[in-house]
């Protein structure tokens, strides 16, 4: 029995499944079960080292400049002390001033003004030529003559006329335009009958006045001169001239009916229409408020004197008469309204232009002035042998300017074309004797030829140099230098001022309005 129980106890002692040494094969297998760990760790320990290796530890170090202690106390720097510049002085620029007119007192304005801006390109014959040189056919006729915009170059580089001197119709402007300043009162206004009182010596005995009652007219009719040269409240060498004789018109305004002067005679209705237009025209360039509240008044005024479905005449309230001369400046007046964005009768276009049409004689174009193709009116008394009817066709242009600026064109209306051959058979010329310097009518009809363009203005303009340029006054001095004589058929009512405003007007055509209807 015993022998068995020791066999048992020798069999315990034996080491159990789970004691015993691992074997090289067990080590082996269990590293190889870890390896793709370990790749993965190596690499991750690889990448990690060329990071560190790539970092400059140079930046680290400390800058000579940062071994110094902070304790040394360096010298504080030295202060210099500059000298203070004196400011320079710098010229103001002049800027357009807005023209303010307060209980009828108008803001002073510098006097000196270049017109160097103004100055025409050298060495452009075609924009250098003069309008009524002889040589001249205006060959940029095709880009509105030189003028941009609807007023025209007069206030751009590229207009070819400048009233700075020289000779010609250059210089022709600008002493038309000296006369016109020396001659104006102090007040403002130009004085039909007494504008000699500016000469020295005796001057009672002139026979070169007009009508006493014109003042408000001719003051208007100068100011437009002035205007279509480039001259306005804010600018050009006559600013202070223009802002005198808006001054003055607007103290002439009737504050309730927007009336320029009084209702005296037969034509007050005439210098209404002319004031207006210059007024509209200054508001137009200069943007006045109080320029504007007047302008209106004016221009409701006109809408009130028209005949109902009709034109204009004489009477206020209108008696049903109409004329094509008063019509005309009515029709220009409210044009430069409507460019100023006034308000205005449009109904009133369509009346002018079938009253032009009630007028015109189909047989031959010409335009009457009561009545169908009947003749201009004239000096009372003035016979067949002084001034025959055919001798003019002042209406005639009056309607062929009208019917450009109210859209109408010749290729669509041939009435037009056979306005411009009428104009063509009775050119300009200086006939005093024959009472033949018709100045009104040199006045539309250079506007309405300078727009048909072609062969009509290429003629017409070829006589208005004789005509215009050559009977200017230059000689007289201050009295009569750069002034015309008033001998056409009305310049019994509007004297010198009359006739030296209109043919200043006359030589400013070539860039006081652009075209129109574009190129021609």
């Amino acid at each position: 029995m015993s022998n068995d129980y020791s066999d048992i106890q020798i069999s315990s002692s034996m080491p159990k499944p789970w004691e015993e040494e691992e074997s090289f094969n067990d080590v082996l297998y269990e590293w190889m079960s870890r390896a793709p760990w370990l790749l993965i760790s190596g690499a991750l320990h690889f990448v990690l080292f060329l990071i560190v290796a790539a970092i400059p530890w140079s930046v680290f170090e400390k800058s000579p400049d940062q071994n110094v202690e902070a304790s040394i106390e360096q010298p504080p720097p030295e202060v210099i002390e500059e000298e203070e510049e004196e400011p320079e002085e710098i010229e103001e620029e002049e800027t357009e001033e807005e023209p303010i007119i307060e209980e009828f007192e108008v803001s002073d304005h510098n006097e000196t003004d270049t017109n160097e801006e103004y100055e025409s390109s050298e060495g452009n014959d075609s924009n250098a030529d003069s309008p009524f040189d002889s040589n001249n056919s205006n060959a940029v006729l095709g880009i509105g003559g030189g003028a941009g915009g609807k007023y025209g170059g007069r206030f751009g580089g590229s207009r070819n006329l400048r009233a700075a001197g020289g000779t010609g119709t250059e210089q022709a402007i600008k002493d038309g335009l000296e006369w016109l300043k020396n001659h104006q009162d102090e007040d403002g206004r130009w004085d039909s009958d007494e504008f000699f009182k500016h000469d020295d010596g005796d001057q009672s005995d002139r026979a070169d006045v007009g009508d006493p009652n014109s003042d408000v007219g001719l003051t208007g009719l100068a100011l437009l001169a002035f205007l279509g040269d480039g001259h306005t409240m804010t600018r050009g060498a006559y600013k202070d001239v223009v802002t005198k004789g808006v001054k003055w018109l607007a103290k002439e305004q009737d504050k309730e009916t927007g009336l320029f002067g009084e209702a005296i005679g037969q034509h007050f209705l005439y210098d209404h229409a002319i004031a207006t237009l210059a007024m509209c025209e200054t508001y137009y360039i200069d943007k006045s408020i109080i320029l504007k509240t007047k302008a209106q008044k004016a221009i409701n005024y006109i809408g009130q004197a028209r005949n109902p479905y009709g034109a204009w005449r004489y009477a206020v309230p209108p008696d049903g008469d109409s004329d094509t001369s008063v019509t005309g400046w009515m029709i220009f007046a409210m044009k430069s309204a409507q460019e100023g964005k006034l308000k205005i009768d449009e109904e009133a276009y369509t009346a002018a232009i079938q009253f032009f049409d009630e007028m015109t004689d189909e047989g031959t174009g010409r335009v009457g002035y009561t009545e169908r193709g009947s003749p201009s009116s004239r000096v009372p008394g003035m016979n067949q042998e002084q001034y025959p009817t055919d001798s003019g066709e002042a209406l005639t242009a009056v309607s062929l300017l009208c019917r450009f600026f109210l859209g109408q064109n010749p290729d669509d209306n041939p009435v037009m074309k056979d306005h411009a051959e009428l104009l063509l058979r009775r050119l300009p010329k200086w006939e005093p004797e024959k009472f033949g310097c018709d100045m009104y009518y040199w006045y539309y009809g250079s506007y309405a030829m300078f727009q048909m363009g072609g062969k009509y203005w290429k003629e017409w303009n070829k006589s208005m140099k004789p005509a215009v340029v050559e009977s200017q006054r230059t000689d007289g001095g201050k009295v009569y230098k750069g002034s015309w004589d008033p001998v056409g058929p009305w310049g019994y009512a509007g004297g010198r001022v009359y006739s030296t405003a209109t043919m200043v007007l006359c030589l400013e055509v070539y860039f006081r309005y652009a075209k129109v209807l574009g190129a021609r």
